[in-house]
């Protein structure tokens, strides 16, 4: 007990541990916050989606010499908006969309990685995460764009919550649904892309999908399952970081896998009746 409490210490010691605890905490935040109405509007593969398109996108910025983040953010929005025209005008449903755009992306990153000479480390660190390499920059956009996507959900959380409750009957009422649906996918892009330092572009969709689907096997109600889902989040994040610096694991696989803990135990304890 006394060996990991000076583990945590000593981890607590270095800048990138601090860094990761930092923008890990404001990603599950977000993460949680969006997952609720991403789930219940049957949208949560967009996440998955928008993920494989980073892969392309951070390809490309790499290729380019330049920051991933500046690169991936226009980029990853303009997708999102194209999966929802596709939605819209070629009459598909949303997971045909999300399948072609993502597909099209994994092969135009996979062409861009060979161009480059290959699969290097900065790549793979992207694909998987690492808390070795989140600079200052990172932790500066990370602060300001999870301030904004906050910000703007608590903003139009009454919006937001009627589209995910009844789209057409908000849309009766006069809400512009389309212009939420849009903001929604904004949202989500600057997500995707500011997880992927953390937990990688292979892994951060699972922290958009498990906590809200842990905590609505406990909840009561909407703002209940927020609260719960980014609890949830938050803790396995921090814990993550911790025992990946402890065991040296990796620590997007880790972080995930706690979340995946955390779902099994909420769906056992509702399967016996407890929560």
């Amino acid at each position: 007990m006394e060996s990991t409490i000076s583990l945590i210490v000593e981890a607590l010691q270095y800048d990138f541990i601090l860094k990761a605890l930092l923008v890990g905490s404001l990603i599950a935040v977000c993460c949680s916050y969006l997952g609720l109405f991403l789930v219940l509007k049957k949208y949560s593969m967009i996440g998955d989606g928008l993920a494989h398109v980073s892969f392309a996108t951070i390809a490309l910025a790499l290729l380019l010499s330049a920051s991933p983040l500046l690169v991936s953010i226009p980029l990853v929005i303009l997708s999102s908006f194209l999966i929802l025209k596709l939605n819209e005008k070629a009459d598909l449903h949303g997971d045909a969309a999300i399948g072609l755009i993502s597909s099209f992306a994994v092969a135009a990153g996979v062409l861009i990685s060979s161009v480059a000479g290959g699969f290097n480390i900065d790549l793979f660190s992207y694909l998987f995460g690492s808390i070795l390499v989140i600079s200052n920059l990172d932790v500066i956009l990370s602060l300001v764009l999870s301030a904004v996507v906050i910000f703007t959900i608590f903003f139009f959380y009454n919006n937001l919550f009627a589209i995910t409750y009844d789209e057409e009957f908000a849309r009766v009422i006069g809400l512009r649904t389309r212009t939420m649906n849009y903001l929604i996918s904004i949202l989500t892009s600057i997500t995707i892309v500011l997880g992927i330092r953390v937990v990688g572009t292979m892994l951060i969709s699972s922290l958009i999908v498990f906590p809200t689907v842990t905590a609505l096997q406990v909840s009561k109600g909407f703002k209940s399952t927020i609260f719960i889902s980014t609890l949830i989040s938050v803790s396995c994040v921090i814990l993550g970081v911790f025992l990946s610096f402890i065991l040296n694991f990796p620590t997007g696989a880790t972080i995930v896998f706690l979340n995946a803990v955390c779902f099994v135990l909420c769906f056992g304890l509702k399967k016996l009746n407890l929560a």
